[in-house]
């Protein structure tokens, strides 16, 4: 194993399980995480070595902060640029504030990936009324409009059917209006790609969405070997070209022969959870060994798997799928179930759908 510096202790930006799974995984590897985050007791909070709970823009504390890790990252991609700026004066910041510049913001995500000649659904930029009624004759109904940041689980968006349609646009709100993509189905690829340039991919895995939250995904997904190879070479090409350092997830539409990409995740991904159980080395492990220059885990995946997200009250379900041998259950240690929350992930490994056994 080889590392670029000694790495002790990682900083990671938000407190929610993404960074309490990576807590775990760094924690096998002997390298403890420090937490920042403005929401008190948070589900890393419980794992991570060290807690900061103050304000994203908070100049003192973040520097307190950086001066106590040897790099950053982060597990949400809705921060403040402004405070990786701050970060980056005094620590590595991995992936770079460039990347989560382009990934944050919907249409700098879409024209960076058409440069690189990977195609998207159609899509124009909006801030009026003028602007809006122009694109949708451009592209088209149905298409569907969307804030062009903190939009996330179908959040900040809204489906056009009609011109004479009643859309309330925010004064200073950016949107972006997106065609609608009749696809076969969801897939994404988590791609890796250390500060060496090595780069590595899981295998495609399928997505299924039950009120716009990803509900299942199946992993390796039911798509042919020439398809597979195409969404690992689309993940590829776009991790190089963002000069990415971490992990990324490719979300993608399958059209019959083509794919289409149409969302970016510089981070761990609900979508990578089954690696956990169902691959030599976790998509949290890799992301690890990523931002602190560790050569890349073997990505190779030993047992098919099928992950179901606990959403809300269906966290009463988590002790009848921990009494199967073939379900790994991983809870998220949050107090309050809610509509819409993600309390917990469940990955059954083997040929069996974990839908079919509830």
């Amino acid at each position: 194993m080889r590392m670029s510096k000694s790495i002790s202790i990682i900083g990671i930006l938000g407190g929610g399980q993404l960074g309490r799974m990576t807590a775990i995984a760094a924690e096998k590897l002997g390298i403890r995480t420090h937490i920042y985050t403005d929401e008190r007791a948070s589900p890393t909070e419980k794992i991570a070595y060290k807690t900061t709970i103050a304000p994203y823009d908070d100049a003192a504390a973040l520097q307190k902060f950086a001066e106590s890790v040897d790099v950053v990252s982060f597990e949400f991609e809705n921060i403040p640029y402004k405070t990786l700026e701050i970060l980056e004066k005094y620590v590595e910041v991995n992936p770079k504030p460039e990347v989560i510049k382009i990934c944050q913001n919907r249409l700098r995500e879409k024209d960076f990936v058409n440069s690189l000649g990977v195609g998207t659904a159609p899509y124009a930029r909006v801030s009026n009324r003028d602007e809006l009624e122009a694109a949708i004759r451009k592209i088209g109904k149905p298409s569907i409009l969307k804030t062009t940041e903190m939009g996330y689980d179908g959040k900040g968006q809204v489906q056009i059917e009609s011109l004479l349609q009643q859309i309330e646009l925010k004064d200073g709100v950016e949107y972006v209006l997106e065609g609608f993509v009749h696809f076969e189905k969801e897939i994404s690829v988590i791609v890796a790609r250390g500060k060496d340039g090595e780069v590595k991919c899981y295998e495609p895995a399928e997505n299924i969405h039950k009120n716009h939250i990803l509900d299942i995904t199946i992993s390796p997904a039911n798509i042919s070997k020439e398809l597979a190879q195409k969404a690992r070479d689309i993940a590829m090409k776009i991790a190089e070209g963002l000069g990415l350092v971490g992990v990324l997830a490719v979300e993608m539409f399958v059209c019959g022969d083509e794919i289409l990409v149409n969302e970016l995740a510089p981070r761990p991904h609900n979508s990578g959870h089954h690696t956990i159980d169902s691959c030599i080395t976790s998509q949290f492990e890799q992301f690890v060994r990523a931002i602190c220059g560790l050569e890349l885990g073997d990505v190779t995946q030993h047992s098919k798997a099928e992950m179901k997200n606990l959403i809300g009250d269906e966290i009463a379900l988590a002790e009848k799928y921990a009494a199967e041998p073939d379900c790994f259950v991983h809870l998220y240690g949050k107090a309050t179930a809610r509509e819409g929350r993600k309390m917990a992930h469940v990955t059954k490994v083997g040929q069996e759908s974990v839908v079919n056994s509830q």
